[in-house]
């Protein structure tokens, strides 16, 4: 079970998981098994989906589909709005999470376990983690987003 870093911004609470990588937009990246195998989980942090609201669809490219680091791999459909989402890894897509067909909701209500998006096989892994923010610079970052947005309401 991950530890996660926790903050309060007006009324709502974010958590940033400890175990895993990010990108700046607010897709993590977590080791399957080893390094050995190449094969990283994705998903969206939690702040990602307070944000943007009740998801009512994923649509996540299938297996096989190869993707450049930074490239389009699904949306989400939210009742605020639709979202990009940018692979934060070079790779190619092995699996893709199929609770989300029948229970798109459950990337609300567990962002960080089962809501999980895909799994990749990375291509670049060096390179890409690179590119990639540690838990306290994603949070860091997160919480400077969800304050600037509270002073624009």
């Amino acid at each position: 079970m991950a530890e996660y870093l926790e903050t309060t911004v007006d009324k709502f609470i974010f958590r940033v998981a400890t175990d895993r990588l990010y990108n700046a937009e607010g897709v993590w990246v977590l080791w399957v098994e080893s390094h050995e195998n190449g094969r990283v989980r994705v998903g969206l942090t939690d702040y990602v989906q307070q944000h943007n609201g009740d998801v009512t669809f994923a649509h996540i490219k299938p297996a096989g589909t190869s993707l450049a680091a930074g490239e389009e791999f699904g949306e989400i459909e939210t009742i605020k709005a639709t979202v990009s989402l940018h692979a934060p890894v070079a790779g190619e897509i092995v699996e893709v999470n199929a609770a989300l067909d029948l229970s798109p909701e459950i990337i609300n209500q567990e962002p960080y376990e089962k809501g999980w998006l895909a799994v990749i096989r990375a291509t670049n892994w060096e390179a890409d983690r690179a590119q990639l923010l540690d838990p306290q610079g994603y949070f860091s970052l997160m919480r400077s987003q969800a304050e600037e947005e509270l002073k624009q309401l």
